[in-house]
């Protein structure tokens, strides 16, 4: 039995917070403990009682003044699309294209999928993610790649193999009956394998024949303890195409609902241009809108409306996500940033304890899982963030006028990078490392 203390300033989501003086949503303590025992949360709360109740011979490791939050979760991220990020000046579908299709085609070769997946679970550490929902390539390698590197660093994960058969170069395509195959196959190697879990991955509507559709609608009621994700009304070219590859169809949703794939566990992103028909299909069967807010404004695809969307009568759940490629870095801080501007430009504002529940407790229920990470509950999965406000000049300066804990996290939120994660903890061991020499 393995057993530390991470001391610091503790904050865990116990809802989410209506808002900045919410103080019954949260849990803080300005001296607080974690006791992990074995890569789980044993006990948590004051340090002295924490402690105590452990014995003097458990090693403590101190990290005030800083904050000890859950780890972050990212809703929706493309791994093989690393050498994608930065590309200039292309809307979804000729980005995809003129850069996606061919960056994606080199991951037919496995070590070539191993080496970046290695890079970009180093990317996720270093910007305080511990989760994500992620879309490998079309080839069963990358999925084999991705999993067995999140698997040696014992990382929650949710991941699958893109199905996709038409509407893409060759290199990038499978069939109907390979991508079920496939994808069979690969469930059965990795969901619940350690801590991955996989998620049936048509890539969307476009790149998928109404076979293919047919074959991910038949995973998704043979495997319903797995996850589905998908791209929904991104872009208005893609909705238009889809309306005319899918004629029968009410709208772009339709075409999901039409092959069983909406429901609790399917994880829709982008979902910016959602007419109100859509938008009850998605809350009646439980399914969620995933808010990439860089992606959809680097991009030009438009601006989602995150607050009316949990307002209206048939509230969405939401996940938030960073999208890399199509978004512009790793942080789930930075995702937050973006999204508080997305938001104030629909009139809105969304207050930073709700930012933060959002990527801890708020995606890990957006993603089903918040049973097992995202709380910091005794017996949840002891991933870890551990932020330093003061991490640069700038925010030393102005935490000398910081008062209070929304106006700390604001100041993270809007301030903070990579540079501001002082720590990462991944099943209760430390993981936070330089980058590693390409």
């Amino acid at each position: 039995m393995q057993e530390t203390i991470i001391r610091g300033r503790l904050v865990a989501f116990l809802r989410e917070p209506r808002a900045e003086d919410d103080a019954n949503a949260y849990l803080y303590e300005e001296d607080g403990a974690l006791l992990i025992r074995d890569g789980r949360v044993a006990a948590r709360g004051d340090f002295v009682e924490v402690s105590v109740a452990a014995g003097a011979n458990v090693p403590v490791i101190d990290h005030r003044p800083h904050l000890l939050l859950p780890g972050f979760i990212d809703g929706h991220a493309h791994y093989p699309q690393m050498q994608v990020i930065a590309s200039y000046g292309a809307e979804l579908l000729d980005w995809l294209n003129n850069y996606t299709f061919p960056e994606e085609a080199k991951f037919r070769d496995m070590q070539y999928g191993r080496r970046i997946a290695r890079l970009f679970l180093d990317e996720l550490i270093r910007h305080g993610t511990t989760t994500a929902a992620v879309y490998c390539s079309v080839h069963k390698s990358s999925a084999e790649a991705f999993f067995a590197e999140a698997d040696e660093r014992d990382m929650r994960m949710v991941a699958g193999k893109v199905m996709m058969d038409r509407n893409a170069p060759d290199g990038v395509t499978d069939t109907p009956q390979s991508g079920y195959d496939d994808t069979k196959a690969l469930i059965a190697q990795w969901h619940g394998r350690g801590r991955q879990l996989y998620a049936v991955t048509p890539r969307f509507a476009i790149t998928s024949s109404p076979e293919q559709m047919e074959m991910a609608g038949a995973l998704v009621a043979e495997h319903p303890d797995c996850h589905m994700q998908t791209h929904l009304s991104e872009n208005h070219a893609e909705i238009a195409l889809t309306q005319e590859l899918y004629p029968w169809s009410k709208d772009y949703t339709d075409v999901y609902g039409h092959y069983g794939l909406l429901g609790p566990k399917s994880l829709f992103g982008h979902c910016i241009h959602l007419s109100g028909r859509e938008a009850d299909a998605l809350s009646d069967s439980g399914s969620v809108a995933v808010f990439c807010p860089t992606s959809n404004l680097f991009l030009g695809s438009g601006l989602f409306d995150y607050q009316r969307y949990r307002k209206r009568e048939k509230p969405l759940r939401i996940a938030s996500a960073t999208d890399v490629g199509g978004g512009t870095n790793y942080s789930m801080l930075r995702t937050m940033d973006e999204g508080y501007k997305v938001i104030a430009l629909n009139g809105e504002k969304l207050n930073p304890l709700a930012s933060f529940w959002q990527i801890t407790r708020g995606n890990a229920e957006a993603l089903s899982i918040d049973d097992r990470i995202g709380t910091l509950e005794v017996g949840s999965e002891a991933d870890i963030v551990v932020l330093d406000s003061r991490a640069t000049s700038v925010m030393r300066l102005r935490m000398e006028t910081i008062e209070t804990l929304a106006e700390e996290l604001f100041l993270l939120q809007t301030l903070g990078d990579d540079r501001a994660i002082a720590e990462v903890y991944v099943a209760g061991r430390a993981a936070k490392s330089p980058l590693t020499t390409v």
